[in-house]
């Protein structure tokens, strides 16, 4: 394994949200990128503020910067594969201008993530039909996405249909490995089932992305008790950076570089800017990543 066989990123998650826009609008894409130059990552993903592909390209390419891919909101049993076709082609074109490497699927029939309701007690279930719906929707999507020279990973998250190790496992079982592939999140896996190495070991050879988001406990404990939201529960501080909350990514890291996984790691954490610096934050990340995780690279 060669330090260079991962690329390191840092999502603009922490600098502007998608879901509250009004959080960190003062953040232009010109910040956004320099800080992520000043704090040493390769790339990010792409946000929903971000200019069409020959503006975004150019600042990039003034900053030696890449992009890793961008979040795909699926509603392929609510509105059928046809329609999300249309749609996912349009995606993957920018995607493909832009150079990017994944594109990031997420299935948001019945999701609560955007929703006031309690994302601990009240996520949603697919039936068995709507299971086969989405599993053959997504293989058609993979298919879509290779010939734009992109790999389809999916995000489980909290607040959706597929959330938990029993549901990744499911997916997994029924989707073509040839074409659909996964996102491993550390926090979403770990809110959801306190637990985040199995779902590493046991799909390691489907992982084609991974996000590093670290969780606080107490607060997730708290968030958990008083049944807040999804978005209530980052604005109180849920997630953060590596280093800064209760994953191990010393034993994660160990088991990507053992596996030789290879491709990005994009550190992750929605939190709100006013209160996590994003800068700040970024290079606490930095710093993890070069005292705990490095050290781990063989030479």
């Amino acid at each position: 394994m060669k330090t260079e066989d991962i690329l390191w990123g840092i999502a603009p998650i922490g600098w502007r949200n998608d879901d509250i826009p009004e959080i960190g609008a003062e953040n232009t894409l010109q910040h956004l990128l320099s800080d992520i130059v000043v704090a040493g990552f390769q790339g990010t993903e792409v946000g929903g503020f971000f200019p069409e592909a020959k503006i975004l390209n150019k600042e990039l390419e003034l900053r030696n910067l890449k992009i890793a891919g961008q979040w795909f909101s699926s509603f392929i049993i609510r509105d059928g594969i046809e329609k999300v076709e249309q749609d996912f082609h349009q995606y993957c074109k920018f995607l493909q201008e832009v150079r990017a490497d994944v594109a990031v699927v997420s299935e948001q029939t019945y999701s609560v993530q955007g929703t006031d309701k309690n994302v601990f007690d009240e996520k949603p279930y697919f039936t068995d039909e709507e299971w086969d719906v989405l599993c053959s929707g997504l293989n058609r999507l993979g298919e879509i996405s290779g010939e734009y020279g992109l790999n389809l990973v999916y995000h489980h998250h909290m607040g959706t249909g597929v959330q938990t190790l029993s549901e990744i496992d499911r997916l997994m079982e029924n989707t073509n490995p040839n074409v659909v592939h996964l996102l491993y999140d550390t926090g979403h896996i770990y809110v959801s089932d306190g637990d985040y190495m199995t779902l590493l070991h046991k799909h390691i050879n489907r992982i084609r992305h991974v996000h590093f988001k670290d969780a606080r406990r107490e607060i997730m404990e708290k968030c958990r008790k008083e049944g807040k939201s999804f978005q209530q529960s980052f604005l109180m501080g849920m997630f953060t950076v590596p280093g800064d909350g209760c994953v191990d990514f010393t034993e994660v890291y160990q088991t990507l570089l053992e596996y030789n996984y290879t491709g990005w790691i994009v550190v992750e954490a929605e939190q709100d800017p006013s209160v996590a610096h994003p800068l700040e934050y970024a290079l606490m990340a930095r710093k993890y990543i070069n005292e705990k995780l490095n050290p781990l690279v063989k030479r």
